[in-house]
């Protein structure tokens, strides 16, 4: 079995062999003393993943300076409650760096100083009149934040994101998004749509299709709920005490079926296929959902916690998942809910399914994400990514790595 631990970013092409080269990964001869880059960067919605960026950043000034990097956090955009108590897009402004103190003092400041209305092409305008090189980090799950990323790609603002909604949703908006790469040259950083910290795109994109390799099928453990459910269930245990056991260790959604229902997944399925060239829309996925019919348009009582009332109801599923153990247990299997792409037959799949105990996806452990690229080189081995998929620190490590690529391409001697 075929294990990798590397990074990666959505290149144009041109850049790909330039951002990772062996000069660019072996030099260790600091890049300040060549040519220095200043580059402008914004955050909008620095809560988990973003203060943690934040913070990164923060921590590694001295590293970035080595390289001949002055990274400016220009911009950060929030939601920020307004006289009437109402959430309003919000943002602040500046021409030197802004730390994330600075950033928690202005959003509880309630002077009409401290910030400004949000607008993110305005955003991105700033960004652009401070450096040469500006890039914009979207933490969020928004649509609206989403519908940004063509016109700031069209400005030769970069983008980094672990959002998936653009890569895995309106083809027309995705097409837009890499017409504008490809005119401006501003690049997309996607890697943690899929693993979080994992490389799975980079694998896919550099380690395989780059170099001519074909892909038969990806199959992959994409979602670290549904990873540490299904690691955690075992024979004579009920489904609901699994849920129940995941939500107070905060894996869960306060909605369980936003897990249950398998549509992250899909998403991760979609990018992933649409990658390899297939043509695929998220409403193309056939997903197996594991919300029981009668729950998945049901309502708690007024007054009930949304999660208790659904784990509640879910208990009278349990007999189903406890026989569907039972069975996988006795034939010496286990059971996984994976995302398949099968490109050789052009079909893609979220469904749950069993495997020998002997297989990779029955050694994952806590909350692993897991992915296996079975393709015309690994073959009859595949090739397997794993590791830790999801978590604040790991996730916004991989937008960091994504954002360090782009700097390295913007501080080559041509740009």
């Amino acid at each position: 079995m075929a294990f990798i631990r590397v990074l990666t970013l959505f290149l144009a092409p041109a850049t790909l062999a330039r951002a990772f080269s062996p000069r660019t990964v072996t030099s260790r001869v600091p890049i300040t003393a060549l040519h220095a880059k200043k580059i402008a960067i914004g955050v909008v919605g620095p809560g988990l993943v973003g203060g943690e960026l934040l913070q990164q950043i923060e921590a590694t000034r001295p590293l970035l300076e080595q390289q001949g990097l002055e990274v400016v956090v220009a911009a950060i955009s929030e939601l920020k409650k307004d006289s009437d108590g109402k959430l309003q897009p919000w943002m602040i402004c500046a021409e030197t760096s802004i730390s994330k103190s600075q950033f928690a003092d202005a959003l509880l400041d309630e002077s009409e100083s401290s910030g400004q209305p949000g607008d993110f092409v305005q955003m991105a305008d700033h960004l652009k009149s401070c450096a040469d090189h500006a890039v914009m980090f979207d933490t969020t799950a928004s649509e609206i934040v989403s519908n940004c990323y063509s016109g700031w790609l069209a400005k030769g603002v970069h983008v980094v994101t672990p959002n998936k909604k653009v890569g895995s949703g309106d083809v027309k908006r995705y097409q837009e998004c890499r017409d504008a790469m490809a005119a401006t040259g501003a690049q997309w950083g996607d890697e943690t749509t899929v693993g979080a910290g994992l490389p799975i795109l980079r694998t896919l994109r550099t380690d395989l299709l780059a170099t001519g390799d074909r892909i038969e099928t990806i199959e992959g453990i994409f979602s670290g709920t549904l990873s540490y459910i299904f690691n955690s269930f075992e024979p004579g245990m009920k489904f609901s005490d699994v849920i129940i056991d995941a939500k107070s260790k905060g894996f869960t959604e306060p909605d369980p079926r936003d897990d249950l229902s398998g549509t992250d997944v899909a998403r991760k399925v979609t990018i992933l296929a649409r990658q390899c060239g297939m043509d695929i829309a998220l409403e193309d996925v056939p997903v197996e959902s594991l919300v029981p019919e009668p729950l998945r348009d049901w309502n708690c009582g007024e007054g009930q916690v949304l999660a208790d009332a659904f784990v509640e109801e879910m208990a009278a599923f349990d007999d189903d998942k406890t026989k569907l153990m039972a069975d996988a247990d006795a034939a010496g299997q286990v059971l996984r809910y994976v995302g398949v792409v099968d490109v050789a037959n052009q079909k893609v799949s979220v469904e749950l399914k069993t495997y020998p105990k002997t297989h990779p996806f029955a050694g994952t452990q806590w909350a692993d994400n897991i992915c296996a690229f079975n393709t015309e080189r690994y073959d009859p081995q595949p090739l397997v990514v794993q590791g830790p998929g999801a978590g604040a620190a790991v996730t916004a490590a991989g937008i960091y790595a994504d954002f360090l690529k782009i700097a390295a391409i913007a501080s080559s001697p041509n740009k």
